[in-house]
């Protein structure tokens, strides 16, 4: 099964709480949650992966 990654937004002014990323089997190895943009508030630096 392909991986998923639970993330959250930590730019206080963000409405956006968590959110879920499901990527395919091509996806590199070595992709982690700085590869990825909030898709509410566009921020490049405040998203931080939820470890369970």
């Amino acid at each position: 099964m392909p991986a998923t990654m639970e993330v959250k937004c930590t730019d206080g002014d963000c409405e956006l709480d968590m959110f879920e990323l499901h990527y395919t089997y091509d996806m590199p190895d070595d992709t982690t949650v700085a590869d990825f943009v909030c898709p509410y508030c566009q921020g490049d630096d405040c998203l931080e992966e939820i470890e369970l």
